[in-house]
């Protein structure tokens, strides 16, 4: 009875979180029917809760919020023109807030306008075109206001620890502030939905799942194929007719 009224009392609960702790009381449960302090039978009492997979459809940004985003940086300042240029690459590119972090000088290659990411430990590495916007929001930045140092990251703070690479968590930061004066929602906080926004751009101008993929570096094309979902145009061009024609 007590376990049936905790899972009750959840049920208001995010499916995710609902997920995690099922799966916990049951792993729990197992562990102390292995040590011989419950009965079997008590598993049984936790609810199963299914998971489908690609089962959400993916959210993303419009095209207005974006342009918001964008002109909340004035470019007048330093940090500001390092800012720009952060949201550039995670807006044109997709990038993650580590690979942006992680960027290095020696990553451009400006005579061919693409980018070489490296594949963590292997030799190997993605090779991505840069958009004008982002070149000139780079060359901006690297020109007039990267502070001088003999760090080879691109992006490196302006105030303590001056001149070093940033973090992963300072693009976050940069990305947090945005939003909030950009007028968006409180809840918007993360980075990945920028990915998503890009993925769902490329959709709609007619690229295929392989080509946004490669894009974001998914290591499976399954990964994109929640974005079919949200290709509303497509998906109607295939679908069925109602039987007796259109009411």
């Amino acid at each position: 009875m007590l376990i049936r009224n905790y899972v009750r009392g959840i049920k208001n609960y995010k499916k995710n979180s609902i997920c995690l702790l099922i799966d916990s009381l049951r792993g729990f449960f197992k562990f102390l029917q292995l040590n011989g302090y419950i009965n079997p039978t008590l598993i049984a009492a936790l609810p199963k809760i299914p998971k489908w997979r690609l089962s959400t459809i993916p959210t993303c940004l419009q095209k207005t919020d974006i342009d918001k985003i964008i002109s909340v940086f004035d470019r007048k300042t330093a940090i500001s023109k390092r800012d720009y240029a952060i949201a550039h690459c995670l807006i044109d590119l997709g990038l993650r807030c580590s690979e942006v972090a992680n960027l290095q000088l020696d990553n451009i290659d400006w005579r061919l306008a693409v980018l070489h990411l490296p594949r963590g430990k292997t030799r190997q590495e993605y090779v991505l075109p840069l958009t004008l916007p982002l070149t000139k929001a780079l060359i901006d930045y690297l020109k007039h206001g990267r502070p001088a140092t003999n760090d080879r990251s691109i992006f490196v703070h302006h105030r303590a620890p001056l001149g070093f690479g940033i973090a992963s968590e300072t693009v976050r930061g940069v990305m947090r502030s945005a939003y909030k004066k950009a007028g968006l929602s409180p809840n918007l906080t993360g980075t990945h939905i920028l990915r998503r926004t890009l993925a769902t751009k490329l959709l709609n101008n007619g690229s295929s799942l392989k080509d946004i993929a490669d894009i974001l570096r998914h290591k499976s094309i399954d990964t994109t194929t929640i974005y079919t979902k949200i290709d509303l145009s497509r998906i109607s061009q295939v679908s069925l007719p109602w039987f007796g024609g259109i009411l």
